[in-house]
């Protein structure tokens, strides 16, 4: 832990850090097998999943923003704890559907989509906690507790559907929700020492929203970061295996190294880059994440690809903690969790159009065109990102670690 997390993590943010890595654990479990159980257990179409996806996709995205702009007015502990009780609920539905398709399916988009009920209330909860000069290291901090999770949780999924039973996992899932939900009812407080005092006006959320041109601004940069990123979470394991040779297990080895450098080097790459402004980091972090891509027509050997990870996930530490900080300095305090959930739903989107658009021209022109319109989208990301950080309301808002 102190590897992972460094020796200064503020201690009122630890609830929020052990409460992320079991529900991420939890979640993960099942995660990534919904598919396979979709099509092979369920008997689902592939039209039908895809339509489960996007449908998954958009409740999470209104889910998002109604669970944030509920967490600003009746505090993010409730609704963190209400979306413990949906996570739990859909997996204990999914062990008892049989093979009823349509209610399966159904079940699995709400149990994609439940993860966002909390998201946007927690992202909120970590600036209530934490003074603004610690709020980067502290979202670098929760990065490295899910990516924990992760590096966990598909792994333990694998081990329990060696029982050819898909009601182990679901029900153990249940049962790992139910311990994150009693962890979280216990550690987390009901408001931080930094939320605004109570009692404090709130306007409406999505009034002022539709307003904010520069957030708005830098929502469209988080869709194209969201889709630089989706690029490589969704398609680019296919293109390895299809295109250039590798393995299904060739391709895991290669995609475990992110998860396993983002819980070992995030922190300290924040910390390290902590005086530079969110401008600059999220400018520079947008190409070393697209441009990466295009060495596939260079060369696909395995150390060759690996390397492509390395800078790829670079970028993405760069990236992330520096944008969620960037919409906690942006949104006014007595409505941040709107804003966190508006900026969530960002990434639903992403979800919804990479693996679209994506194999849609891989299919028309190959795989080297679908790498160069993802490079391109990271370079529209990065001049977008660069101005919608920039100025002197953000330099305002955004403090830095050397104040």
């Amino acid at each position: 832990m102190h590897i992972a997390f460094g020796p200064d993590v503020d201690r009122a943010l630890r609830p929020v850090l052990i409460v992320g890595f079991g529900g991420t654990f939890a979640m993960t479990i099942l995660f990534p097998y919904l598919g396979i159980y979709a099509l092979n257990e369920l008997g689902a179409s592939q039209n039908e999943l895809a339509v489960t996806f996007v449908a998954s996709a958009t409740l999470a995205a209104a889910g998002g923003y109604t669970a944030g702009h509920l967490s600003d007015r009746i505090g993010r502990r409730r609704v963190l704890l209400f979306g413990w009780v949906c996570i739990g609920t859909v997996p204990l539905g999914l062990a008892f559907v049989g093979h009823h398709v349509l209610i399966g399916l159904a079940l699995i988009a709400a149990y994609s989509a439940s993860g966002s009920l909390g998201d946007s209330a927690g992202q909120a909860l970590i600036a209530d906690l934490v003074p603004p000069e610690k709020q980067a290291l502290a979202y670098a901090s929760d990065r490295v507790a899910e990516n924990l999770g992760v590096c966990f949780g598909p792994p333990f999924g694998a081990l329990l559907l060696l029982t050819h039973d898909w009601r182990v996992p679901f029900l153990t899932v249940v049962a790992l929700v139910v311990c994150v939900f009693v962890i979280a009812h216990r550690l987390i407080p009901a408001r931080g020492s930094y939320a605004p005092k109570e009692g404090t006006p709130r306007p409406p959320s999505f009034g002022v929203i539709r307003r904010d041109r520069r957030f708005q601004l830098f929502l469209l940069f988080n869709v194209l970061a969201g889709m630089t990123y989706v690029g490589f979470d969704s398609v680019f394991a296919i293109s390895l295996t299809s295109s250039h040779g590798f393995s299904p297990s060739q391709a895991g080895l290669v995609l475990v190294v992110n998860p396993i450098l983002i819980t070992f080097v995030q922190v300290r790459l924040t910390r390290r880059f902590r005086n530079v402004s969110p401008a600059i980091k999220l400018a520079a972090a947008m190409p070393l994440m697209g441009l990466p891509f295009l060495f596939l027509a260079v060369s696909s050997a395995l150390p060759f690809v690996a390397l492509l990870v390395v800078i790829f996930v670079l970028g993405e530490m760069l990236w992330v903690p520096s944008a969620q900080t960037v919409v906690a300095g942006l949104a006014p305090a007595e409505i941040r969790g709107a804003y966190m959930g508006f900026y969530g739903g960002t990434f639903q989107v992403a979800w919804a159009l990479t693996p679209f658009f994506g194999l849609q021209i891989r299919h028309a022109y190959g795989d080297l065109a679908m790498w160069i319109a993802i490079a391109t989208v990271s370079l529209l990301a990065s001049a977008a990102g660069a101005f919608a950080a920039r100025g002197p309301r953000v330099a305002a808002a955004v403090a830095s670690a050397s104040q």
